[in-house]
């Protein structure tokens, strides 16, 4: 395999990942509704136990998926996660609270109290999904950074310094109308994902009328935030690399382009991906006998993200485009790791098969039947 192929084979790995990340971020829809829709204590202990047996899923993925883009791209990692560590901060605290919250609020001698660490909960939902949109979006809208990649270090090895170009670090991302969108969009998401997902779940007629209503409400919120911020991107200008100079250059309508160069493979996975999370959406909100619209939703939602992704770093595209310093730009090629590095963690992704097996067997063997508060009561492990 070539340089180019593992480059574009872990970039393909890392979307995969962002997808999953944002199929399983329903645990942080549905945590956004322990209050407003759960009317009585009884109710709101279902809501946070049906989620609560989720919430490490989400957890490990989001480890996972950092960990794949710090393997693959270490020069990303160290450019947004060390610039931009405002943001990512805000996120990795949100998520340090729903740990905390589901490992605490439920034990003896809790001196917070059992809402307190709720709310920790209702933070994380609407903070976490949003803060992932916000800095996805920046993979397409760009910022403010500069990498040095002149600097040699002192044992004479060759080194990349990468700098944030103001002193907002990463603060910044929250002043794009762009950016702003697409985190709205995702947290709209993730609680509709939520809703299907407690409706599949929970055996409680009086919430699952609940959850039909509040979909009915939000699904339109959720296509006008989509929509606009998708247009929006089809007719911007986007960072593309000139293959024979390696030069970066704003092209316009560049991820329109894109699409238009892959249309067997990434346009149809996105417009594939989009059909079926509106299918699932419709049939969550209107048919009272559907259950199970989270799995073409979920699906759905894997597909589009992963579109996005792939249009994104693929077709001679910036990934992570600089807007203090265009050539400062991210691409597949100038941001990977070794080849050496790419191919031995090649044979390391042939083991995600097997984890996504695992964990949808320990999903079926903890959702089996669904829940109700008798089950509630007689489980000994609930939150």
């Amino acid at each position: 395999m070539t340089c180019e192929i593992l480059q574009q084979y872990w970039w393909a790995v890392v979307s995969l990942l962002g997808g999953l990340l944002a199929f399983l971020m329903f645990v942080q829809g549905a945590q956004t509704m322990i209050f407003h829709l759960g009317r009585t204590e009884e109710e709101r202990r279902l809501l946070v136990n049906s989620a609560g047996r989720k919430w490490e899923f989400t957890f490990t993925t989001l480890v996972t998926f950092g960990g794949a883009f710090f393997a693959g791209f270490p020069l990303f990692y160290s450019t947004s996660f060390g610039g931009a560590y405002w943001a990512w901060m805000l996120l990795l605290v949100s998520f340090v609270l729903q740990a905390v919250a589901y490992e605490f609020q439920s034990k003896s001698g809790n001196v917070l109290g059992r809402n307190a660490y709720r709310a920790f909960l209702v933070f994380n939902g609407v903070a976490g999904p949003f803060l992932v949109g916000v800095v996805v979006s920046s993979l397409f809208t760009g910022s403010a950074f500069v990498v040095d990649r002149g600097a040699v270090a002192a044992t004479g090895a060759s080194v990349v310094i990468s700098r944030w170009a103001n002193a907002w670090h990463g603060l910044d991302l929250l002043f794009s109308p762009a950016n702003l969108c697409l985190g709205a969009a995702v947290a709209l998401l993730a609680r509709q994902l939520g809703a299907l997902y407690l409706l599949s779940n929970l055996r409680n007629e009086d919430i699952a009328l609940r959850l039909r209503r509040q979909m009915r409400r939000e699904a339109p919120m959720f296509i006008l935030c989509f929509v606009g911020w998708t247009l929006g991107l089809l007719y911007s200008d986007g960072a593309a690399v000139d293959r024979a100079t390696g030069l970066v250059y704003l092209r316009p309508t560049h991820y329109w382009l894109n699409f238009l160069a892959h249309p067997s493979s990434v346009l149809a996975l996105f417009v594939s991906g989009v059909a079926l999370v509106l299918a699932g959406l419709a049939s969550g909100a209107v048919s009272r006998k559907c259950r199970h619209g989270i799995w073409g939703a979920g699906a759905g939602t894997v597909m589009a993200v992963m579109a996005l992704f792939l249009v994104a770093g693929l077709g001679d595209s910036a990934y992570y485009p600089s807007t203090a310093d265009l050539q400062s730009s991210l691409t597949l090629a100038n941001s990977a790791s070794s080849p050496f590095t790419l191919r031995v963690m090649a044979f390391v992704s042939l083991l995600v098969p097997f984890v996504l097996a695992y964990i949808v067997w320990a999903w079926r063997a903890i959702d089996r039947g669904g829940l109700t508060t008798g089950q509630l009561d007689e489980t000994e492990h609930k939150y």
